[in-house]
């Protein structure tokens, strides 16, 4: 890395301007490595196992490391991602600063159920693995039309795999420009993909870990199904919307011919009932409870249980049980041993053949059927038979839909592959809320959604999907004499091998000719879910099992950043597999950044079609303007986007250059190390050691925003009052001009230090005219570096005393019309004796400001300063 402390200064430009400085200076930080981490200083000494022992901080170890969110790569960056991921590099900003060894990575997650969608609809194809790989097939380059993307043509998987690594990658790149024009402090050598090779044997080797201490286990069971995708989803990717619907009463037909009617939204699934459930205290049906109904239209019977879930006052009290309408249907049935009748298949439509025990006739008339067509036949059945009570009645209710599906979730049966996550583990469930009481939270509030959700898990976690771009589950299955697979003794491939693909590698001890075949092998065809890559973000980053002398020292990490609505997905995932691997956390600290809301207060989504690309923005008003805007939000809570505020940061920027110019105009430049002696020069001083306090504190606490509002709010008084109250002494000669000189360098220097963390590139343009370096690569400012620069002691409370009369002197000249630089033949001041005697320490700075001849100090009852002006 090239070391920056060489770097010539600039010189102050005749005309400073925000333009182009991007450019510039991205260029040179990379050029130069200003943000790479030191991987020879953080190798030199480590610490013992990290499975062992959390790092200690502030005993020999610089390292800083951050578990960057890796951004999907499946369309456009929003103001979302620059809202928190600015947010995310002030902390490495400051860290860095502060004298860590900052390891700041970045990802792309790349694989996964968004990436298939968007090939498909840019390129207008479908994957179908029934196809063989044609290496000559190339997509379209016309725009693909509406026509194409309803009738996709269908491919290979291997040609669809290759689609999606393409506008993935093309994805990235674009990706990365943003990042990059937006200051982001990441060191690019340390860049990653999910689907990238060391993420996929990095996934695949915990897994297998995962497998042999079974806590990865296979299961035929109940799944939540889209349809859509054709897949499997998990319980933490779930999410209710408020569809319409309808209540139908059905008429079932008990003991001596006994009327039993039952409400339900889906009708449809009346040949896959196995029972009648009601709550074990509701009298109305205590004797029906042991006894058997027999169903409308197919006339088959089914036991009338009891069970505590079912409420006595919805509907009739009594419930129809099938497999499987919902996740309490899946319930109802493993508690009480029920019967399964399975009737909607993985293509969203009915079986073409009844299950066991349904008789065929009534049945072919809903055969293929989708879900709706079918729930519209049988209801013309019901009417016909007389079974249908009233007529349907319209109600809105929330239905499960996968989070990025589009068609509500069925459940059907199949075999999928499970992580144990406590959903059904009192003591795993334990160990991981124990977990969450480690974590430092901030928002601490944010820990209680981590609480509720390990609470409420109802099962372990599918990580298996029946999709085509991702992971591959790297497991094999013997097939027996008649080419059954043995799925109860996987075949498993040596670690060393990682990683593998089972559709296109043979297992250790069998060759290719030996897949399919009857004595042979099939590979597993599923690939694993996104998260389940995802949450392996640290271990992936620092070289788990490749590079363990980096892993010793970067993990556990510092710092996971990320958004509150993934605590139950990423951040849950993440310690699960922490915690089952390595016995610890896997970070010390855990920020979650709110929403970004649209003007009528809405938060920002691409669904609502509302979300602001950030591009443009960055063009028009600069990087630093941008990161201004979000810095004035807070960890946790959302913010308005605000095009005004934006121009307000711009503004900042612009003020900074300006008023450095300025002071370094005045000679400050000259000046750094010389102490500041006259009392307005020592009262500036002692309030920037205060800002310097607030925001060191703030920025300890990841509070990003009061530190760049102390920061600010001492800015514009330092312009405003300091600036122009010293001027003149410092145009001159003597002590007093040099003790102006001196505490403007040492006030330009710490305040362009405050400020790097969220103005990066105005701030890092000042310095390089005066000091040499980075000032990224400068040291934070303290307060004993300020405090050393102050002869004596000073007190702030005199600079808001000149402040305050000078604001009274433009005030009174603003109201006559007058110039600021009109001159004042007479001035009084009036006010107690005690507020006159600081005034007296300070009276020639206040005299030449407001360009006063003469200032009488005349004591007064008046409880505040008052200046009483003749012209």
């Amino acid at each position: 890395m090239t070391d920056t402390a060489r770097t010539a200064r600039a010189g102050v430009p005749e005309r400073p301007t925000l333009d182009g400085i991007e450019e510039h200076w991205a260029h040179r930080w990379q050029e130069e490595g200003t943000y790479a981490f030191d991987r020879e200083k953080a190798t030199v000494a480590g610490r013992g196992p990290a499975a062992q022992t959390p790092r200690r901080h502030g005993r020999g170890d610089d390292v800083y490391s951050i578990d960057t969110p890796p951004p999907t790569v499946s369309g456009e960056l929003h103001m979302g991602h620059v809202f928190s991921y600015t947010h995310t590099d002030t902390v490495a900003r400051f860290q860095r600063m502060r004298g860590r060894n900052v390891f700041y990575p970045m990802g792309w997650d790349d694989n996964g159920l968004p990436t298939e969608r968007r090939v498909q609809n840019v390129y207008g194809v479908r994957c179908d693995p029934s196809l063989p790989y044609d290496p000559t097939w190339q997509p379209p380059d016309a725009p693909v039309t509406e026509a194409r993307r309803r009738e996709p043509t269908p491919i290979s998987r291997r040609n669809f795999v290759e689609l999606c690594a393409r506008l993935t990658a093309d994805d990235e790149q674009v990706f990365e420009a943003l990042w990059r024009r937006l200051g982001l402090s990441v060191d690019w050598s340390l860049t990653y993909t999910t689907i990238g090779r060391a993420a996929r044997a990095t996934s695949q080797r915990m897994f297998l870990r995962n497998l042999a201490r079974g806590e990865a286990y296979q299961a035929e069971a109940p799944t939540l199904w889209d349809v859509g995708f054709g897949t499997a989803v998990a319980q933490a990717e779930l999410e209710d919307r408020e569809r319409p619907g309808a209540y139908h009463r059905l008429r079932f037909t008990g003991p001596g011919g006994r009327e039993v009617l039952i409400d339900t939204t889906r009708p449809e699934l009346l040949p896959a009932c196995v029972a009648l459930v009601c709550h074990p205290d509701d009298e109305r049906y205590a004797d029906l409870v042991g006894a058997t109904v027999r169903t409308p239209v197919f006339g088959v019977e089914v036991p009338v249980r009891a069970h505590p879930l079912a409420d006595p006052a919805k509907g009739t009290g009594v419930a129809m049980v099938c497999t499987f309408g919902d996740l309490t249907d899946v319930t109802w049935w493993r508690d009480l041993d029920l019967a399964t009748r399975v009737v909607i298949g993985r293509d969203g439509r009915l079986l073409a053949e009844p299950p066991a025990g349904v008789p065929a006739a009534p049945y072919a008339a809903l055969a293929g059927q989708s879900v709706n067509a079918a729930r519209r036949t049988l209801v013309e059945l019901l009417r016909a038979a007389g079974d249908l009570v009233g007529e349907p009645r319209e109600i809105t209710h929330p239905v499960k839909f996968y989070e990025r599906g589009d068609r509500p979730l069925e459940i059907v049966s199949t075999r999928q592959w499970y992580l144990r996550n406590g959903g059904r583990e009192a003591e795993l469930r334990a160990a991981l809320l124990a977990r969450g009481d480690e974590l430092r939270w901030v928002p601490e509030h944010m820990g209680h959604r981590y609480a509720h959700w390990v609470g409420g898990l109802t099962g372990d976690w599918l990580v298996s999907r029946q999709r085509f771009f991702g992971v591959s589950v790297p497991v094999w299955y013997r097939l027996d004499a008649i080419g059954e697979p043995d799925h109860t003794n996987p075949l498993t491939p040596d670690e060393a091998s990682l990683p593998v693909d089972p559709s296109s590698e043979p297992p250790p001890g069998y060759d290719e000719s030996q897949r399919g075949v009857p004595g042979g092998f099939v590979g597993d065809p599923d690939v694993l879910d996104t998260w389940a890559t995802s949450s392996l973000t640290p271990q992936i980053v620092g070289g788990w099992e490749t590079d363990p002398e980096l892993f010793d020292r970067i993990f556990p990490m510092d710092l996971r950043p990320q958004g509150q609505e993934i605590i139950r997905t990423w951040l849950f995932a993440t310690v699960v597999r922490a915690h089952l691997e390595h016995g610890v956390l896997p970070w010390r600290d855990a920020v979650l950044s709110g929403w970004i809301l649209d003007p009528d207060r809405k938060k920002m989504s691409k669904s609502k079609g509302n979300v602001v690309t950030p591009m443009a923005l960055l063009q028009q008003h600069g990087s630093d303007a941008v990161r201004y805007w979000a810095a004035n939000g807070r960890p946790g809570m959302d913010l308005a986007f605000d095009p005004a505020q934006i121009k307000v940061g711009r503004r900042l920027a612009t003020k900074l250059l300006n008023a450095s110019k300025f002071a370094l105009g005045l000679g400050a430049g000259d000046a750094l190390r010389a102490p500041a002696t006259t009392p307005l020069d020592t009262a500036m001083l002692a309030e920037l050691s205060a800002v310097v306090t607030t925001a060191t504190t703030a920025f300890d606490g990841y509070d990003h925003t009061t530190a760049l509002q102390a920061a600010e709010a001492f800015f514009w008084r330092f312009c405003d009052d300091y600036i122009e109250l010293v001027k003149e002494r410092a145009y001159g000669t003597g002590p007093g001009a040099d003790s102006a000189r001196a505490a403007l360098a040492t006030a330009l220097s710490v305040q362009l230090r405050l400020f790097a963390p969220v103005l990066p590139y105005v701030t890092e343009e000042v310095w390089s005219w005066w000091r040499y370096g980075s000032v990224h690569r400068a040291t934070w400012p303290t307060t004993y570096e300020v405090d050393r620069a102050i002869t004596g002691t000073g007190d702030p409370a005199l600079l808001r005393l000149a402040g305050d009369a000078l604001a009274q002197v433009r005030r009174a000249k603003s109201d006559r019309k007058l110039s600021m630089r009109a001159e004042i033949p007479l001035a009084e001041a009036l006010g107690p004796a005690a507020l006159l005697d600081q005034l007296t320490l300070i009276a020639d700075d206040v005299r030449a400001a407001g360009r006063i001849t003469t200032l009488d100090l005349l004591p007064d009852r008046a409880p505040e300063l008052v200046i009483a002006s003749a012209f």
